[in-house]
C-alpha cells in the first residue's frame, strides 16, 4: 500500500497539468481553429460547417478527433502493461516522458509540417493525459475540461456553506486552484504565441516535465 503526497505536492501536480491542459487553445490559434483535448468543441465545429455546407474544412476537424481516439487506445494498452498499483507512479512517468518528448518534437516540426500534422499529434498528447490522470486527492480529476471541474467547485462550495462541510470546502478551493491553474496555462497561450509562434507549446512540455519531476521524487506515494 503506498502512502500519499504531501498536500502542497498534489496541489502543485495538479496544477501544473491543467496548466499544461490550458494550451488547447494553442492548436485552435496556430494550427487551423481546432481544439487538441477539446473533442466537444471539435464537434460543435464539426456539425456547424456541416450545416453551413463547408466541406472543405470537415477532414480539418474529423482528424483530431480520430487522432484522440487513437491516443487513448494507445494509453489503454499501457495501462494494461502497468495495471497493478505499485506500477502507477511509473506508468504515470513514462506517459508524461511520452507527452514532453512529443511536444517538444512537435514544437520543432510545427512551422514545417502541415497543420493536420501538428494538431493530430497533439491531439493524441492530449488523450493520453486525459486517460491516465483523472484522479487527485482520491476525487475526480480532468486537468484539460473544465466543465466537470466548475460543477464540482460549485458543489463544493454549496456544500461547505450550507451543510458547513469543511472537507467540501477544501475540496472547492481545490478546484477553484485547478481551475485558475487552467485559465493561467491559456493566458500564457495568448501572451507568448505572438512571438514564439509554433514554438509556444515547448512551454506546455516545461509544465509537464515539472509534474514528472514531481513523480520522480515520490515513487512510492500516491496522488
Amino acid at each position: 500500500m503506498r502512502n500519499k503526497m504531501t498536500m502542497s505536492d498534489k496541489l502543485l501536480y495538479g496544477g501544473l497539468l491543467a496548466a499544461a491542459g490550458g494550451f488547447d487553445s494553442y492548436t485552435y490559434l496556430v494550427h487551423g481553429e481546432v481544439f487538441a483535448g477539446l473533442q466537444t468543441g471539435n464537434l460543435i465545429l464539426l456539425g456547424t460547417h456541416l450545416g453551413q455546407m463547408k466541406w472543405s474544412v470537415l477532414l480539418r476537424h474529423i482528424t483530431p478527433i480520430l487522432a484522440f481516439i487513437l491516443g487513448t487506445i494507445l494509453t489503454r494498452i499501457l495501462q494494461h502493461r502497468f495495471e497493478k498499483d505499485e506500477s502507477i507512479n511509473k506508468r504515470q512517468r513514462i506517459i508524461l516522458g511520452i507527452e514532453v518528448l512529443v511536444l517538444t518534437i512537435v514544437a520543432g516540426i510545427s512551422p514545417y509540417v502541415p497543420d493536420i500534422v501538428a494538431s493530430s499529434l497533439v491531439s493524441i498528447i492530449a488523450a493520453a493525459q486525459l486517460q491516465e490522470f483523472r484522479e487527485l486527492d482520491g476525487g475526480s480529476f480532468t486537468s484539460l475540461m473544465m466543465t466537470g471541474n466548475v460543477r464540482t467547485m460549485a458543489e463544493s462550495f454549496y456544500d461547505a456553506v450550507f451543510k458547513h462541510d469543511r472537507k467540501a470546502a477544501d475540496k472547492g478551493w481545490q478546484i477553484l486552484r485547478i481551475i485558475i491553474s487552467f485559465t493561467i496555462g491559456a493566458v500564457m497561450v495568448g501572451l507568448c504565441v505572438s512571438f514564439l509562434g509554433e514554438r509556444t507549446l515547448i512551454l506546455s512540455a516545461l509544465f509537464l516535465l515539472m509534474t514528472m519531476l514531481i513523480l520522480q521524487l515520490n515513487p512510492d506515494k500516491k496522488v
